[in-house]
């Protein structure tokens, strides 16, 4: 797909909330347009998030659902994935996203699609190794997304759910398996990995 760039609306304040913990491009802020519908992961939770899969990241095809600004694909591109997909249905998070990636250096790994999530998954050929799934709480989302995400994983896949305090997803969806839910303050990690890993072990 081409990779347009966007520039955010004539007089809109960007806002600068995020960074880059660590890899290639440590330290790169990341922006995001002020009164944004946009609710950025803390830099404790990235930091645990990225803990979890540090190991799976080299070389690996990421997926970015619910993407926002996109911080979640762009670290894991600084600590060595091989590629990212950014979906998000909002066109500003689009934009967003798509300025921080060119800001990071990761434009040639990077693919963004202005989409719903569950369209693009419907459309999807691809396979990935790594799924990030982040949509806004309390709108069932999750439960939505993951039947269809289960298909698109590879055999070593992993997929990391960030949702509010309480929530209890299933024991599993299709052939991926709930392992375990990491807890910080308000916010829970659900971490869910392909169960054919687990079979061919």
């Amino acid at each position: 797909m081409a990779f347009a760039v966007f520039r955010f609306a004539a007089g809109q304040r960007k806002v600068f909330a995020m960074r880059v913990i660590t890899g290639s491009a440590r330290g790169r802020r990341l922006s995001a347009p002020a009164g944004m519908d946009v609710r950025p992961t803390s830099d404790k939770v990235k930091e645990a998030v990225f803990s979890v899969v540090q190991f799976d990241l080299p070389g690996s095809a990421v997926l970015d659902l619910f993407a926002g600004s996109g911080q979640l694909g762009i670290e894991a591109l600084s600590r060595g994935a091989n590629s990212c997909v950014f979906v998000d249905s909002s066109r500003v998070s689009v934009e967003a996203a798509r300025e921080n990636i060119i800001a990071a250096g990761f434009k040639n790994e990077a693919t963004v699609m202005n989409s719903d999530s569950e369209q693009y998954l419907r459309m999807c050929r691809q396979t990935f190794d790594i799924a990030f799934v982040d949509p806004p709480y309390k709108k069932g989302l999750i439960e939505k997304v993951m039947p269809l995400l289960c298909g698109h994983m590879s055999d070593r896949g992993a997929v990391l759910c960030e949702h509010e305090k309480g929530l209890v997803l299933p024991e599993s969806f299709g052939g991926l398996v709930r392992q375990k839910t990491y807890r910080y303050g308000k916010t829970e990690v659900t971490l869910y990995r392909n169960g054919k890993e687990e079979e061919a072990e």
